[in-house]
């Protein structure tokens, strides 16, 4: 799907701002402790573990930084309790966003996340006001030099996944959730670790705005996933080609 492409492309770049100021690791720690506190230490055990594990190792993250984590989330040493909460609404151009978040203090995570909308010219919602336009699915990702695009799409297929979407620096192999951990398994005995995988958001209707607006929504990606408690932040706008070469060159 073209617009997928082009979404990925633009926050490939912020991925990589978002790893220079050093959050990233604590996101990802903070999900391992929440992982291993729900599944116990176990990665082979213990499946969300074991995804939080790949995609932090996919990011880098040093391993005495995912054993601490582990240790943290299996009572050893102080350690707060988190929550999972997701929040929904609508961004700059009726862009529909949904947060997921992990926090120790509802109240000041709701009212952060609340601001941010509010001051993006969005609105915060309810509960399934947005959700509806997208699909709850499994994506596995890997690098585009693992293998060429007609092979990874042969091998998701025959794993069992329902679609694989290629770009020049990705495959984003797509299943269904249940189905998740079997083509995974699959996938990772042919070509190993992924670089990233689990549950994700996936929009079944786009939003297309232009290119101020589409700066906006953006500033508002970059103002939630600043926020510590946020985990991820998934959106379903659209840009023309032009607006999407014109938002990478502005960096």
């Amino acid at each position: 799907m073209a617009g997928h492409s082009k979404f990925k492309n633009i926050m490939h770049r912020k991925g990589a701002q978002d790893k220079k100021r050093g959050k990233i690791f604590s996101k990802l720690g903070r999900e391992i402790t929440v992982a291993t506190k729900i599944g116990g230490g176990d990665p082979d055990m213990n499946p969300r573990l074991r995804l939080a594990i790949v995609t932090a190792r996919g990011q880098s993250m040093p391993k005495d930084g995912i054993e601490r984590a582990i240790q943290k989330g299996a009572g050893e040493g102080e350690g707060d309790n988190y929550e999972e909460m997701r929040y929904e609404g609508y961004g700059p151009g009726g862009v529909a966003v949904i947060v997921d978040t992990l926090t120790d203090n509802k109240n000041r995570t709701a009212g952060e996340v609340r601001s941010s909308f509010a001051k993006s010219g969005g609105n915060l919602g309810e509960n399934g006001s947005v959700s509806f336009m997208f699909d709850r699915v499994g994506e596995i990702v890997y690098p585009a030099d693992k293998a060429d695009a007609d092979s990874m799409f042969e091998a998701a297929v025959e794993a069992g996944a329902s679609d694989c979407e290629s770009d020049d620096e990705t495959h984003s192999i797509i299943t269904d959730p249940d189905g998740f951990s079997a083509v995974r398994d699959a996938l990772e005995a042919k070509f190993g670790e992924p670089e990233s995988g689990g549950l994700i958001w996936k929009p079944n209707t786009r939003a297309e705005v232009d290119e101020d607006k589409a700066a906006n929504v953006i500033k508002l990606i970059d103002v939630l996933e600043d926020n510590d408690d946020v985990q991820t932040v998934t959106t379903n706008f659209e840009v023309s080609d032009e607006v999407m070469e014109k938002l990478l060159a502005a960096g």
